[in-house]
């Protein structure tokens, strides 16, 4: 595997911290006509790129090109940026297309937070986004009471942490712990409380199914068993539809002499994982994703 890391810089001076990671070696027997754009990987609120390390070889072995990063605010980006609003996450990941100078349209695939960037650039551009994975992700809203749900989970942090074990006993996975940074007393979080709850602000006041229904490309849409996405949030998302021409039809009844492709969003859900699907079932994911790729990237 080929990493390279490195810091883009947006226009409002943030500075995002990724990894761009290379296959080792390209199929040496691609499937004709077949496609692998690259996977742009968006973890959510409170979280860092390394979330990602489970699943990265699973992908490279794909055949992938897999870019992680650090959202602002979070791990080796900008601490303190200036913005922490919904438009300034989803101009950072332009920022990335453009300077990786990736070859468009991408793939992204995000979970909770991270997905809701993902979504919300594919439709803003929809000229840069192939496809769309998100995990317990959606438009769902608004959510008045976020703030205060998220304010008291960052409270009921014991920080510093004494140790690294004492950390993942406490946020359930390693990968949250590999986020800390250790300091003389103890780990302590890469972010600050007041950006986190920035982050959110916008979540709190509307929904974002105006913004779901510009979406044009083919969308995975993962939940956990016992994550914190509702069924019914699911299956408003996946009753966008596709004509066969290529334009989209929001829930509109097919007709007989009207014919459709397959449903543009599809849904699935993985058993025995909560909110973290990444982390709590890797695999089960990624069989998820590489199915639909597949069928995506040979369409």
């Amino acid at each position: 595997m080929d990493t390279r890391t490195g810091t883009a810089t947006t226009p409002d001076g943030t500075r995002l911290a990724y990894r761009d990671h290379h296959a080792p070696a390209p199929d040496p027997e691609p499937i004709p006509g077949s496609r692998r754009p690259p996977l742009l990987l968006l973890h959510g609120l409170a979280g860092h790129m390394g979330e990602w390390d489970d699943m990265l070889p699973l992908l490279l072995a794909d055949g992938h090109r897999v870019i992680t990063y650090d959202a602002r605010g979070h791990g080796a980006s900008t601490r303190r940026p200036p913005d922490m609003t919904r438009a300034s996450a989803v101009g950072d990941v332009t920022t990335l297309i453009e300077e990786l100078s990736l070859p468009t349209p991408v793939t992204l695939l995000g979970q909770s937070l991270g997905g809701h960037t993902a979504f919300l650039t594919a439709a803003a551009h929809p000229h840069l986004v192939d496809s769309l994975i998100l995990i317990e992700a959606g438009p769902a809203g608004p959510s008045p009471g976020l703030p205060t749900e998220i304010a008291a989970w960052l409270d009921s942090w014991p920080t510093p942490f004494t140790s690294l074990s004492s950390a993942t006993a406490f946020l359930g996975h390693e990968a949250w712990a590999r986020g800390l940074e250790e300091r003389e007393d103890g780990h302590h979080p890469r972010w600050d409380r007041d950006t986190m709850l920035a982050a959110v602000a916008d979540l709190a006041t509307r929904a974002y199914w105006s913004e779901w229904d510009r979406v044009t490309c083919p969308t995975l849409v993962v939940r956990g068993v016992n994550g914190t996405m509702g069924e019914a949030e699911t299956t408003r998302m996946a009753r966008k539809t596709q004509m066969r021409t290529g334009s989209p039809s929001q829930a509109r009844p097919q007709s007989p002499s009207l014919p459709h492709s397959p449903p543009l969003t599809r849904t699935e859900v993985i058993e025995d994982a909560g909110h973290d699907v990444h982390l709590d079932q890797p695999r089960r994911l990624h069989a998820a994703v590489r199915t639909f790729l597949a069928k995506r990237n040979t369409a």
